[in-house]
């Protein structure tokens, strides 16, 4: 399957006790440049912070964001 846009799940959401993970998939279609001001939106608003970067065969990309754990209510990720 195919994936046009930039897709996040709750599928492998994770968590370790001081941090939470939200696993991204990124399109080959999707530019550098996009990305990454994708991310730093993230970054910017939802508390997020790259945990890891691996770039596939075709330009896909897949990411790992996390964030401290917080009992204050963050916005949900939005890519």
């Amino acid at each position: 399957m195919e994936r046009a846009h930039a897709t996040a799940t709750t599928e492998g959401d994770a968590a370790d006790g001081e941090w939470e993970y939200r696993p991204v998939q990124l399109a080959g279609d999707v530019s550098r440049l996009t990305a990454a001001v994708r991310l730093a939106i993230q970054a910017e608003f939802s508390g997020w912070e790259l945990a890891r970067v691996r770039l596939y065969p075709g330009g896909v990309r897949k990411v790992v964001l996390r964030r401290r754990r917080s009992s204050r209510m963050l916005p949900e990720l939005s890519i």
